[in-house]
């Protein structure tokens, strides 16, 4: 069971800065935009009654994940170490912050439910509310990176703290005005109040992300001091990566600014209820997908303590480069006969076999997905006039998620050959004692479904309009997936050159998932654009894989 708990410990800690940024966005939401002890701004019961059932919600689950990141520590202590890891864990940094943030976000919690939830209007429940998160910020201080550092010790804890709260409030922000979108459209609040508080919350939106820069930008000097640190580490990239996801959010929000302004210059509300519910709908995607990278990135060592396993560019680039994709596959009795070597703990020795296998899954899954993102791309192009002759010649290429459950069946058989079906390891103990497999056979299972759902989506649509929303849902997840995907078997540096590939296909996931997503619910001619962008970088992840060639070392 060692292998969930360790596919868990990837994932929770996104949970637990989603729960975060409900805590922090709702209490700086309730008390900077709302401020409902002036009853002159008009808010109805059910806007404030909803922001503060989001914010004692996220208090409430905030526990709950912590209390499961240390579960889940004691279970894969307990796995590695075959003994039970206490006293010695109790007196650890991690034991002790993790219960105490446990308890505070209880106690917020609590409060928020009892008190601020009876007296939604009153001044002085909000600051007692704010006073009460303060010390639950703090305890977040131990459970960070700068917590075991020697050097700066104070100054990175206070910077991260600095770091995680902007982040938390723009980020809650966006999901308090996605939930305001929500109550409008389904007639529970006044129509004004979704430009008004638009309008209200953009300069805090500002100063935010401002924060957010100014903090993060000292602590990524101290933690990566070369260029190859950035480049070449796990922790450098996931870094670039979420600079990257921080831009695409700073375009939608840039677009959301424009369309205030609009309003308020020249009182055309069409873009600001047509368009911006939309990009935040897609910011959102953005912004949970940042935080399960943040929590990525924590797991992962500092590339200035790490300098001898560092990758140089030369060789990440080398993982991009073009070459023919491999088209024959090594025997499965080779593969096996080198599982031995390629596993043990000591004396480890390099499998060719099992080299080659991965690469040919790789570049022949990523054959299936150029070939279909092509004919995806011919069904958005034969749209055009000068093509509209040939349109029953291009009519076929609107069949292309078919590709997709073709490719599922590959890897259900390819992925991990050394277990069930091909292999001797049984489906239940490869899949939880080894998060590697448990991830591949999610990933298997999700590209099929996205195939099955998106191709029946794409012809019923009228028999079950909101199925096709299932395709970007899904695709997002799995960038999410791509982006925690761990390989714990492989030495760090050759670890690292594996992730960066997986992690830029995670950015292009995510940016397939937004691009259909706006294509579903923008008007034209946006959505047109929305629609080919999202399947064009569905054909550079193809690329990716079909180049793809795992390290030898």
């Amino acid at each position: 069971m060692a292998g969930i708990a360790d596919f868990l410990d990837s994932l929770i800690g996104g949970f637990d800065l989603i729960c975060f940024c409900l805590i922090i966005g709702g209490l700086f939401w309730g008390t900077c935009i709302l401020r409902p002890w002036h009853r002159q701004n008009g808010y109805n019961d059910v806007l404030l009654q909803s922001t503060i059932s989001l914010i004692f919600k996220g208090g409430f689950w905030l526990a709950v994940v912590q209390l499961f990141k240390i579960v889940l520590k004691i279970w894969l202590m307990a796995a590695l170490l075959n003994k039970w890891p206490f006293p010695e864990f109790a007196g650890t940094t991690q034991f002790i912050g993790g219960i105490g943030r446990t308890l505070l976000a209880l106690l917020l919690a609590g409060y928020c439910f009892y008190h601020l939830r009876n007296f939604s209007d009153s001044k002085k429940h909000w600051l007692t509310a704010n006073a009460l998160a303060l010390p639950m910020i703090i305890s977040g201080a131990w459970l960070v990176h700068g917590a075991g550092r020697f050097e700066d010790q104070m100054l990175l804890m206070s910077l991260t703290v600095l770091h995680q709260v902007a982040a938390a409030i723009w980020i809650g922000s966006v999901f308090q005005l996605v939930n305001l979108w929500l109550l409008r459209y389904r007639r529970k609040v006044a129509d004004t109040l979704w430009p008004q508080l638009l309008n209200k919350f953009s300069p805090y939106g500002i100063v935010a992300v401002s924060a957010i820069l100014l903090s993060g930008l000292p602590i990524a000097l101290k933690y990566i001091d070369t260029w190859n640190g950035l480049i070449g580490t796990g922790y450098g990239n996931l870094l670039t990566v979420k600079v990257i996801l921080l831009g695409l959010a700073l375009g939608y929000a840039w677009l959301n600014r424009s369309a205030v302004l609009s309003y308020g210059t020249s009182g055309n509300g069409y873009a600001l209820t047509k368009r911006v519910p939309y990009y935040i709908e897609a910011e959102t995607f953005v912004l949970v997908t940042l935080l399960f990278t943040a929590a990525s990135l924590a797991s992962q060592p500092p590339s200035v303590d790490i300098p001898s396993l560092t990758a140089s560019w030369q060789e990440v680039l080398e993982t991009f480069k073009p070459q023919i994709p491999l088209t024959r596959s090594p025997t499965h009795s080779a593969l096996i006969a080198g599982e031995a070597g390629r596993v043990a703990i000591v004396g480890k020795v390099p499998s060719v076999a099992a080299t080659e296998w991965s690469n040919y899954n790789h570049n022949i899954s990523g054959i299936f997905l150029t070939v279909m993102s092509f004919f995806a791309m011919l069904s958005y192009v034969r749209q055009l006039p000068s093509l509209q002759a040939s349109g029953k010649f291009l009519s076929f290429s609107q069949y292309w998620p078919i590709g997709f459950v073709g490719l599922g069946i590959f890897l259900f058989f390819r992925s991990d050959a050394e277990t069930w079906p091909l292999g001797p390891i049984g489906f239940w103990d490869s899949t939880f004692n080894n998060g590697e497999v448990l991830q591949h056979r999610i990933a298997t299972l999700l590209v099929f479904t996205l195939g099955v759902i998106e191709f029946y989506a794409r012809f019923h649509r009228h028999a079950c309009p909101r199925l096709v929303f299932a395709f970007p849902v899904l695709a997002a997840f799995g960038g999410l997936m791509l982006l925690t995907h761990s390989h714990i078997g492989f030495e760090p540096k050759s670890a690292f050159l594996i992730q960066v590939g997986h992690t830029t296909m995670g950015v292009f996931a995510l940016i397939l998932a937004c691009g259909r997503w706006l294509e579903l619910k923008l008007d034209s001619p946006g959505k047109e654009i929305a629609g080919f962008v999202s399947v064009a970088a569905l054909f550079l992840i193809g690329l990716i894989l079909m180049f793809y060639r795992e390290p030898l070392y």
